[in-house]
């Protein structure tokens, strides 16, 4: 039994009438049935029209099922990889297909479902290719571990970390590790949002889950072969800078060969005379190139009356618009599901991806864009040497932009292994046994170099770094259904066991000799260092589902956790759910359900623990200790003599499991016959017990600081999604889909005990990481303080100057189709959420800023600190910004976008008839199209330039840019 595609149908109800009892079809799809000739078979499957067929001795027969578009009965993907309809979860749940992934034409899926899902805020790191991404489900409820959602690819859990980066070498944002799966891979996404949805990953799952299923061969069908094959182009986004006047300061040009100065506070340059010629402009931003990328795919599936196959390679190749920055895959998969014996059942897929990122370094550091990004206009960079052979600069402490081109390299090179085998044997028609065992295995080599800079005073080095990463998953899962009279009863239970090995070996060469040779030995001084890690985790869960008469459900979910990171007394935890719905449109008149075709009302309240803390925190480890000395910090050995002392850390062997409870509510509707539906969830979330480290403890203990149980996070939240069919005829559709998100969070507890309120962004009675620092002095109306000399006051105590939380999110989806023609389009915005503009600071004191072109001394808005009367005193504008403080760097990162626009067009099988293929298609896309940011000075205020960690949020700091691409797209079916 199978689709019109050729995909099997598992789980389709087969009767034959007027005789007792049915017969459920296997994984492929297959069923027998005894019967009397002639007999009438019936067959009921969720999402599919009923089928009907007369059997006149038959000893076998091939059923194609159509899909019934009006059939409410959706099925998705939940918790451990279990399908189950959509009208009896009790929880929110929102699913992507892989259409949709694709139209996006991004390397990362998580980039790739931006905007499209609400209670979830999805952040770029950057503009670099390869880049990392974040990824929150309504909002961050640890205070120190990992925030993000955890992802499963066909049931086994993954690594999502960020890595490619060296400790010491390039700074700014590495790749996160969900980066090395192809998206083209991909049949669905499907998200799961709350406790109780993910309440069966244990631990892990405490922020969300991302479950991924990937794409499989089809039953009883010949091997289909697809070629997909894109080509783009990205133009960089670049921040407004003035482009009036020349370095210098003052008003007074400075040459930058004889007279250097990081400012460009110089003359103006339509009236600068050099060697009595009008001076020339230079445009900094020629530093970046045009960037383009390609991503090739070939694909084959299949399969028999037994067997199916799926096999994928795909090689993705981008070069990004900063120079020295690319990025290439190569991906292959391959998926292989047979019966082995009459209701055996086996899967073996294989993912393998060799990734290579190549990337200067970004932020405040020595790469080449804190020059670039504030560069002044009237500076040639040409020739980038002087005659004898060293630099050419314009200015002091920073290398030549060009020059680091061919002097710092940093590259990260990764092969990942993902295995998967799953066994599913049905025992009978009510009974299935799973057992699935699948790993997660990736070496990673890193090399940092950086030649001798006698320019800055920097001795060069070389930094060689190694990372293991081993996760192996198991889980045995047994899965019961019954139906008595009117109640359906389904029962599952499991175990499930993992366990995560890492490890690291580090080796810096700084003082470097031998010019172009990069072997960490060539230093004049080595160090080295080396760490590694394990931790298991064992649970056994449990979920009981229960459905009365179409309309009543019940759900009660149960895990017991083991953590080996925790206090050995209280390794283990339990945890779980309880939820309800109700189908109340079970109880409507048939006139209303003609146009109220679904309605359910469901509420749940759930538990779920969370060890947020690393490896061997109850100990108090050894590390390497060093020396300081007049020229610098120097670790051990010294003249061969090793040397080790105890963590400042006190380990704290009685940690024990953070803790979320939360309770949600939520609404589904669908109307006219599914041309509309709606869902609308309130969320109310509250973490406890959370995990801190480094509270300050007394110095006579002999320690600096310990790890603690005391942090409290709420997050509150409404989630409204809105999908429609507004036009749907033979020729012509319009579908839309909107989602809106609204969240607030608060930091309630830090340590009470300790009398301990803040530690760093964090701040008890604020939102989760605002922006704290200097900042300007006001009276009580808010108004600005200005001294006697024309200058804001600043104020003696720092304070909260932003919020990097926005106010809400939101998106819109508009696909079209005529004919063979497709069009569609997305938009999505972000209103407020605070963003740290490094750049403009920067920008702001080096008079590179566009708001620094009214040179013009001017009144400062604000009252005078001493008189209380509106401040009259002019001021002179490069004295007024060259004294910003802090807050002058926030601004408001409210933003819409045109994110994504495509324009597609199916050929006509007349058309190809006469050719080898059997579809072709092209497709056009561009990619950030437009961008309306009011109150932000750079391109993009979606910006995370120090990469995904939760500290690094809402800061924009000489990160490459976003791009505008185009797109060009060509696909063949064979």
């Amino acid at each position: 039994m199978a689709t019109e595609t050729g995909t099997a149908v598992p789980g389709a109800v087969v009767k034959i009438k007027d005789k007792p009892g049915v017969t459920i079809t296997d994984a492929n799809g297959n069923f027998s049935v005894s019967y009397s000739k002639p007999a009438a078979l019936t067959v009921s499957a969720m999402g599919y029209a009923a089928f009907e067929t007369v059997l006149n001795a038959q000893t076998s027969i091939e059923i194609v099922l159509k899909e019934q578009v009006t059939q409410l009965n959706d099925v998705v993907v939940t918790a451990i990889g279990v399908k189950r309809e959509k009208r009896l979860l009790t929880y929110s749940t929102q699913e992507i297909k892989s259409e949709e992934l694709t139209r996006a034409k991004e390397p990362n899926v998580i980039n790739a479902m931006t905007g499209k899902l609400s209670g979830v805020q999805i952040t770029s790191s950057s503009g670099t290719a390869g880049s990392s991404t974040r990824i929150v489900v309504r909002g961050a409820v640890s205070v120190n571990g990992n925030n993000e959602a955890l992802f499963v690819v066909d049931g086994v859990p993954v690594d999502n970390s960020e890595t490619g980066n060296i400790g010491g070498g390039a700074a700014g944002a590495g790749s996160s590790r969900i980066i090395d799966i192809d998206p083209n891979n991909i049949e669905s996404v499907n998200v799961l949002k709350g406790a109780a949805a993910t309440a069966l990953y244990g631990s892990r799952g405490a922020s969300g889950a991302v479950l991924i299923t990937t794409k499989s061969g089809s039953l009883n069908k010949k091997a289909s072969i697809t070629f997909t094959s894109d080509y783009s182009f990205e133009k960089g986004l670049f921040p407004q800078n003035q482009h009036l006047y020349s370095q210098g300061t003052g008003g007074v040009f400075y040459n930058g060969e004889d007279r250097k100065t990081s400012a460009s506070w110089g003359a103006r340059m339509d009236t600068l005379l050099i060697n009595g010629k009008k001076a020339p402009v230079y445009d900094p931003f020629s530093y970046f190139r045009t960037g383009h990328t390609t991503n090739n795919t070939l694909s084959i599936g299949g399969g028999n009356n037994n067997s199916t196959y799926f096999i994928s390679y795909s090689y993705f190749n981008q070069q990004g618009i900063s120079p020295n920055n690319d990025f290439k895959r190569h991906s292959f998969f391959t998926k292989y599901t047979t019966n082995i014996v009459k209701n055996l059942t086996t899967t073996f897929q294989l993912g393998y991806t060799n990734s290579a990122q190549e990337r200067l370094p970004e932020g405040a550091s020595n790469g080449p864009l804190f020059v670039v990004l504030v560069q002044p206009i009237s500076w040639n960079p040409y020739p980038v040497l002087n005659p004898d052979g060293t630099q050419r600069l314009y200015r002091f402490s920073r290398n030549a932009p060009l020059w680091t081109l061919d002097n710092i390299s940093n590259t990260a090179i990764v092969n990942r292994f993902l295995p998967v085998t799953t066994f599913n044997y049905t025992a009978n028609k009510w009974l299935t046994v799973t057992e699935r065992l699948g790993a997660d295995i990736y070496t990673e080599q890193d090399k940092y170099t950086e030649n001798p800079s006698a320019a800055i005073g920097l001795k060069g080095q070389i930094k060689d770094q190694v990372i293991n990463y081993r996760q192996f998953n198991h889980d045995l899962i047994i899965n019961a259904n019954q139906k008595f009279g009117k109640f359906d009863l389904n029962l599952l239970l499991g175990n499930n066991y993992n366990s995560i090995y890492s490890q690291y070996t580090n080796l810096t060469g700084t003082g470097l000799v031998i010019k172009d040779f990069y072997n960490v030995s060539a230093g004049s001084t080595l160090t080295g260092s080396e760490g590694h890690s394990s931790q298991r985790k064992i649970g056994f869960y449990s979920q009981a589902n229960m459905e009365y008469d179409k309309f009543l459900i019940l759900s009660l979910t149960g895990r017991y956790d083991g953590s080996s990171v925790l206090y050995q007394q209280k390794q283990f935890y339990p945890y779980g759910s309880v939820a309800g719905g109700v189908i109340f449109t079970h109880f409507l008149p048939e006139n209303v359900t003609q146009v109220l075709n679904f309605g359910k009302v469901r509420l749940s309240y759930a538990t779920v623990g969370n060890d947020a803390v690393g490896p061997y925190s109850l100990n108090t480890p050894y590390i390497l200790a060093g020396r300081n000395t007049n020229a610098g910090y120097f670790p051990f050995p010294y003249q061969g003599q090793p040397g080790f002392l105890q963590s400042a850390t006190l380990g704290n062997p009685y940690l024990q499991n953070e803790k979320l409870k939360e309770f949600e509510t939520g609404l589904e509707l669908k109307f006219l016959n599914n041309r509309i539906s709606f869902e609308g969830s309130y969320f109310n979330r509250k973490s406890i017990n959370g995990i801190i480290p480094g509270i300050q403890i007394s110095n006579a203990t002999g320690y600096g600081g310990t790890t603690v149980n005391s942090a409290s996070i709420s997050n509150k939240g409404v989630e409204l999604l809105l999908n429609a069919t507004p036009v749907q005829s033979k020729d012509f559709s319009w579908d839309v889909s909107v989602n809106f998100t609204r969240i607030r969070n608060k930091v309630l507890e830090i340590n009470n005990e300790k009398g301990i309120t803040q530690l760093g962004r964090v701040i008890v009675g604020q939102p989760y990481n605002i922006f704290y620092g200097v900042r300007y002095k006001r009276n009580a109306g808010g108004q600005m303080l200005i001294d006697d000399a024309g200058l804001p006051v600043v104020d003696s105590e720092q304070g909260v100057v932003g919020n990097a939380n926005p106010d809400w999110t939101g998106g819109i989806t508009n696909s079209f189709r005529y004919k063979q023609f497709g069009l569609s389009f997305f938009f999505d915005v972000k209103m407020h959420g605070d963003v740290q503009n490094d750049v403009e600071s920067v920008a702001f004191f080096y008079g590179t800023a566009k708001v620094t072109e009214n040179r013009a001394p001017f009144v400062a808005s604000g009252v005078n600190e001493t008189t209380g009367l509106p401040n009259t005193v002019k001021v002179d504008a490069q004295t007024y910004y060259q004294s910003r403080q802090y807050e002058s760097s926030i601004q408001d990162g409210t933003y819409v976008k045109l994110r994504n626009v495509s324009l597609s067009y199916q050929l006509l099988p007349a058309t190809i008839i006469k050719t080898p293929f059997k579809s072709a298609s092209l497709t056009v896309t561009g990619r950030n199209l437009w961008i309306y940011s009011p109150h932000f000075t750079g391109a993009d205020p979606e910006v995370s330039s120090y990469g995904s960690s939760n500290g690094a949020q809402g800061i924009y700091a000489f990160s490459t840019p976003t791009a505008r691409s185009f797109n060009l797209s060509l696909k063949l079916g064979f």
